[in-house]
């Protein structure tokens, strides 16, 4: 939307100036000016404006599809959803194709009336002009001679000529205004609870004490589902508080209150005695720690993702708060050690490494109070104990807010609340309520005989992109492991299977025959448009100087060669004129008011036809040039869209989320920058410059070779301008798209930024990344300006040297003045039209540059395409899979080996669980079961068939998976379930149900006001973690799959809703291959086959009991996760 605002504002504004400002100093007080072509201009103003909001919103819907898309690339892969995500993608570029096309014709209705503003103008001036000469004749000082009517109408037809090359800049600005009204309304939001306000109390000191008073909430986008019902609880300085219950119940939500991200509906949350409202924002979180279950960092380097927590620390205090987390020792390992990158999202590192980073930030800052969501839950065993140890020592002096689906996390709690439907329902210590065996004591019991707290081995491969864009999502950055725990891959990510070159060697080759085949699909509309626009340019000189030439003419045709005495030799200009129609005053008195009339009707009859035409083409030519426009941009758009791409392209730091939608948005836009309305006045302009030049030489060949030879000055202009530019535009785009990476970064983790307290900070960076684009747009300019001011200057130079030769020309007796006339006429025409060729130089520039980049990314040939017919189709899948000897790496650290010659033999029917370290290599394996990456050495089979040699689509759509960190869309519920069978356009509903019912999650969904219809929100932010994963879990059994890979597909889950989902999954289980990668070994004991990944291979495999029997690595693994649990109940 930003793109449309700069596109037809910026060089725009800056062109007005000089058409509108040439425009009154052409017009006289003697004559009434054009007073209606103001008005007809503008009358259709506000409704184009009207309809480019329309059409902005539509291209904005468009825009978020991508996005959300794009950032869950790999949900959208393992679903083989890509057609259906083009095609909700398609559907929105249609709809605002269609605003496109009426916002056309819109112009050109308001450029038809423009135009018959200003030919009926002519007439009108002319009609009024001869009847005050006529009136003034016989007077002894008339008022107004003919003399003065020819000059001002003269004037006139200049004045009108420059004001009408302001028309497409009204237009412009109606389309930019129609933009900027979302944009600035965003902008001059107030919101109710502003972090950059100076207002409200700062203590001196935070001791904190938390106090929640009869609090009731509900969420602003479902306000009718009461969250928390009355709740009441106080925790005093220096207390340990846990928050537990079954997902839903409104854990969270109480730290979100803290937190104040949002306010209660009724009740008081009070810190210190202070409510929160009267509390200064900023100075508020400024001094809580805040530490998520999915952990969120940003794309720098580890060093400063720490330094978020505190703007301040030094690299001791850093060190320091890394080791607290116990992530110390393996930065130092690193090569970069702290100065790493940590990737898009922190997609460098596995889970479990982001989570500990995201507890060094929190712990930094040293805060009073320490809100802990779930913070060990993407932690190893090992880790886990070891971040629960430093944690516990951070506790210490400090309040501590804990909400834990583990339950031996928050055992040595001082107060442990239960929740339940939005209502606390016990309240003591882990003894007294063990002692009282309520819900707690039934929460406890169940976790203990169905999962333990696990070995988080897991989550810390999770390492990949999982770029989740979700605007003000609370856990909006977290769904990036999961599917995704593959490595993101900056640094040279695809030097194996990429060649990405700068965009500027690709400019080189762009073919403007190819830009226009992306418009064929609409070669009607171009060809009515092109013609019409050429039509209107040959008869704008024509329509004018017609009412010029028949005033000529009748002047000649009453001796007004006589009036010329070739001894005075040249004269004056307005001389000459009075000299000239001296002799037409004789003849009006003779002829009176009978011959005005008949001057007035010939002049009226041309220019009403000529206008009629002029409005019918114009409407036409407008409404045409912008469906080709619109074409162009719908055309580019979805080529660009369904171009597939291997999911390393992905990874590649240029193929970020915030690059790629920057790229869909600004890139077809400014190829707009030479198609639609300013195709339109480009070709008219070409069309009408020809036309003028062919008068002048047709009339006077050697005046006409004078003009020719100022033809290469502008030539050179416009070359010396690109050459100037083009190297200013590069940097230009990639400073653009380098703030539109931090804003889109910031916006997705909104609710981190918010909690940080690093608004200002991302503003900083965001202005800092626009500053050099400011920069050079000011060179730009500064170019820009001199330029035009040259074309300008040499079109009114040629216009003086070819009146100053043609006057010799007469004078000598080589030419009549008639000729004369006519030459100049085409000149004067000519040179003004001339500049207005200038005035698209930088658009052409953009545009060229833009096509090169979209016909780049369209010239790429993906390894892995989904949407490729080829490869063996797979019609019976009964789920035998092979790894032998597999070598992996990813593309972005090919020195990093993950896999190194691992063999996997799973037969078809049985579940195989894969465990170990974090970062051994298990999430790698389900990716290449899922084709998402190719191995670098040996084989992945399935029946028997290398995956390499399977169509891709149909390898996937055999494959459930599930994910540690579900991935919805902006869906229903019931479409997000449904989202499992893309392959059906109408999924009965009634498998819906049953699927929802085996992920233990239809009774809650019916409890919902709007049932399977209730919206999810952007990334599924209306539905807590839990619900989210419950969804996830039934759209992969909707498909009944015969291979069904779960990685930590019930970790978010908490102990009753895990133990239910756990009983459906191992039934669901029955009759398919299973590959498991779990923590929690509880999960994996029934498992037929145990594989141990370490280092990148298998070391051990077995069955439970065989493993443990064996005392090896799984032992060790049992033996420390257990040896927890044996703690937590007692």
């Amino acid at each position: 939307m930003d793109k449309r605002i700069q596109l037809n504002y910026k060089s725009k504004h800056g062109n007005i100036y000089p058409h509108t400002h040439q425009h009154p100093s052409t017009q006289t007080d003697r004559i009434p000016p054009h007073a209606p072509v103001p008005d007809a201009i503008m009358a259709t103003e506000p409704v184009q404006a009207s309809a480019s909001r329309e059409e902005s919103e539509a291209y904005g819907a468009a825009g978020a599809v991508a996005e959300e898309a794009l950032s869950s690339v790999r949900t959208v892969a393992a679903f083989s959803g890509e057609q259906k995500e083009i095609q909700r993608y398609d559907n929105y570029l249609k709809s605002a194709r269609r605003k496109g096309i009426k916002r056309g014709l819109l112009t050109g209705i308001g450029a038809g009336m423009f135009w018959f503003c200003i030919f009926a103008g002519y007439a009108l001036a002319f009609w009024y002009g001869v009847k005050l000469v006529v009136e003034g004749m016989g007077k002894p000082n008339p008022e107004y001679i003919p003399g003065t009517l020819v000059v001002v109408f003269s004037n006139i037809i200049l004045a009108s000529m420059q004001f009408g090359q302001t028309a497409s800049f009204f237009e412009a600005f109606a389309l930019a205004r129609g933009a900027a009204g979302k944009i600035f309304s965003v902008i001059q939001r107030k919101p109710d609870i502003d972090s950059s306000s100076k207002v409200g109390e700062k203590p001196d000191k935070l001791d904190g004490s938390v106090t929640f008073t009869d609090v009731h909430f509900n969420y602003p986008a479902r306000p009718d589902v009461a969250v928390l019902k009355g709740i009441s609880l106080s925790v005093k300085p220096g207390e340990t508080i846990a928050l537990v219950g079954p997902s839903g119940c409104g854990k969270s939500t109480i730290i979100q209150l803290i937190l104040r991200f949002y306010d209660a509906i009724e009740g008081s949350v009070e810190i210190d005695e202070n409510n929160v409202k009267a509390l200064n924002v900023g100075w508020l979180r400024s001094n809580i720690g805040f530490v998520g279950q999915e952990p969120v960092l940003f794309s720098t380097t580890i060093e400063e993702n720490i330094r978020y927590g505190k703007n301040d620390a030094t690299l001791k205090e850093i060190e320091e708060a890394a080791k607290l987390a116990n992530v110390h020792d393996f930065i130092s390992n690193l090569p970069q050690k702290y100065d790493t990158l940590v990737g898009d999202r922190g997609t460098q590192l596995s889970g479990g490494q982001k989570q500990r980073i995201a507890v060094a930030r929190a712990l930094i800052k040293n805060p009073k109070l320490l809100l802990l969501d779930e913070a060990t839950s993407a932690l190893d065993t090992e880790s886990e104990a070891i971040v629960q140890s430093a944690l516990d020592q951070a506790r210490k002096g400090r309040t501590t807010v804990i909400v834990a689906h583990r339950l031996s996390t928050i055992r040595n709690a001082d107060k442990i609340f239960v929740l339940s439907d939005g209502a606390i329902k016990e309240i003591g210590s882990h003894d007294e309520l063990m002692e009282r065996k309520g819900l707690y004591y039934q929460l406890v019991l169940s976790q203990m005989s169905e999962t333990e707290d696990a070995d988080d081995d897991e989550t810390q491969e999770k390492p990949v992109l999982k770029t989740q864009i979700s605007v003000l999502s609370s856990t909006s950055a977290g769904s990036k492991r999961g599917i995704n725990r593959s490595v993101s891959y900056p640094d040279g990510a695809t030097e194996k299977q990429y060649d990405f070159k700068d965009e500027d060697e690709e400019e080189t080759s762009l073919s403007w025959t190819r830009l226009l085949k992306t418009s064929l699909f609409v070669w009607p509309y171009l060809l009515v448009g092109a013609i019409s626009s050429l039509i209107m340019g040959i008869h704008v000189p024509l329509a004018i100087g017609a009412v010029v030439w028949n005033c000529i003419w009748f002047y000649s045709r009453i001796s007004l060669q006589a009036s010329f005495n070739s001894s005075k030799g040249v004269v004056p200009y307005d001389e000459l004129l009075n000299d000239i129609v001296d002799e037409i005053t004789k003849e009006l008195k003779n002829q009176g008011v009978n011959l005005c009339c008949l001057l007035w009707a010939t002049c009226f009859q041309l220019t009403s036809g000529e206008t009629g035409h002029e409005s019918t083409d114009s409407t036409s030519k407008e409404k045409y040039a912008n469906c080709k426009g619109d074409g162009i941009l719908f055309s580019c758009n979805i080529p660009t869209w369904k171009s597939e791409k291997d999911i390393a392209w992905f990874d590649h730091p240029k193929n970020s989320v915030g690059s790629l939608c920057a790229k869909l948005t600004s890139d077809a836009s400014d190829m707009q920058g030479v198609t639609g309305s300013r195709l339109s006045t480009l070709l008219q302009t070409f069309s009408t410059l020809g036309t003028c030049i062919f008068i002048a030489v047709y009339f006077n060949y050697k005046i006409g070779l004078v003009v020719f030879a100022f033809v290469p000055l502008i030539i050179l202009i416009v070359g010396t301008e690109k050459r100037m530019t083009a190297g200013l535009l590069l940097n230009d785009k990639a400073c653009t798209e380098a703030a539109s990476k931090i804003a889109v970064e910031a916006i997705e983790s909104i609710r981190t930024v918010a909690a940080l307290h690093q608004e200002e900070n991302f503003f900083i960076q965001f202005r800092n990344a626009l500053d050099k684009s400011y920069r050079d747009m000011r060179k730009r300019a500064h170019i820009r300006a001199v330029t035009y001011a040259l074309g300008q200057c040499i079109s009114l130079f040629t216009y003086s040297v070819c009146f100053y030769y043609g006057s010799t020309l007469v004078a000598s007796g080589e030419e009549t003045y008639a000729n004369l006339y006519r030459v100049l006429f085409g000149i004067i025409t000519g040179c003004t039209i001339l500049g207005q060729v200038l005035a698209f130089s930088p658009d052409y520039q953009k545009a060229r540059s833009a096509a090169a980049r979209v016909f780049q990314i369209l010239d790429m040939k993906p390894t892995i395409d989904v949407l490729s017919p080829d490869g063996k189709i797979l019609d019976k899948v009964e789920g035998k899979i092979d790894l032998q000897d597999v070598h992996f790496n990813y593309p972005s650290r090919p020195k990093v080996k993950v896999l190194r010659g691992l063999n996997l033999d799973i037969d078809s029917g049985k579940t195989i669980a894969l465990v170990g370290s974090s970062g051994c290599g298990k999430s790698t394996c389900v990716q290449l079961i899922e084709r998402f990456y190719e191995a670098d050495k040996g084989d992945v089979l399935v029946e028997s068939e290398n995956v390499k040699s399977v169509n891709v689509k149909n390898l996937r759509s055999h494959i459930g998976l599930v994910s540690q960190e579900p991935v919805l869309f902006s869906y229903s519920i019931a479409e997000n379930i449904s989202y499992g069978k893309n392959d059906e356009d109408d999924v009965d509903m009634n498998e819906i149900i049953d699927a929802a019912k085996k992920a233990n999650i239809h009774n809650f969904i019916a409890s919902l006001p709007q049932g399977y219809e209730t919206p999810v929100g952007l990334k599924g932010t209306q539905l807590s973690g839990g619900q989210k994963q419950r969804v996830a879990i039934a759209r992969a059994l909707l498909r009944d799959p015969k291979i069904l890979l779960l990685d930590e597909a019930t970790s978010a889950l908490d102990a009753e809703s895990e133990r239910i989902v756990q009983e459906a999954l191992d039934n669901a289980r029955s009759g398919r291959t299973c590959l498991v990668i779990a923590h929690r070994l509880t999960t994996i004991q029934n498992a037929d086959s145990i594989a141990v990944i370490h280092k990148g291979g298998v070391v051990e495999q077995g069955t439970h009991q065989d493993l443990l029997k064996r005392k090896g690595h799984y032992y060790k693994l049992y033996n420390n996760q257990f040896s927890k649990r044996d703690n937590t109940s007692t």
